[in-house]
């Protein structure tokens, strides 16, 4: 079992970044295949971005290509993903999530550990 905690959300202008953190305890984090999602108000939960156990394969959902950046530090147990360039529609609660088998997915029912978000709210 892993116990996830995200931080690094905050209020923010159009146009600047910000470095999501995702860190966990209890198993470590090489045995889990990861995910970043986020919900906006009013929205259901979407896939941001993934990451596999070893960090060589990712996937994005398009409008987080090219802006968006996951990775992640197995040695520190920790997920990231920087955002650049952040538009007022990524405001929404970000979730970093785990999942113990290989490979790579943006289905979120794959997923079974999950954090309590952090709030990222961009204005214009």
């Amino acid at each position: 079992q892993v116990l996830l905690v995200e931080s690094g959300g905050g209020a923010v202008q159009a146009g600047v970044s910000l470095r999501l953190s995702c860190a966990a305890s209890g198993r470590t984090l090489s045995y889990y295949r990861m995910a970043w999602f986020r919900q906006a108000p009013g929205k259901e939960r979407e896939f941001v971005a993934a990451i596999n156990r070893s960090g060589g394969s990712t996937y994005y959902t398009d409008s987080a290509k090219g802006r968006f950046t996951i990775s992640r530090d197995n040695a520190k147990n920790t997920v990231y993903l920087q955002m650049n360039g952040l538009k007022p529609e990524d405001t929404a609660v970000y979730y970093c999530a785990a999942d113990v088998n290989s490979g790579i997915t943006y289905d979120p029912l794959r997923y079974e550990y999950w954090g309590q978000g952090t709030q990222v709210t961009v204005s214009s």
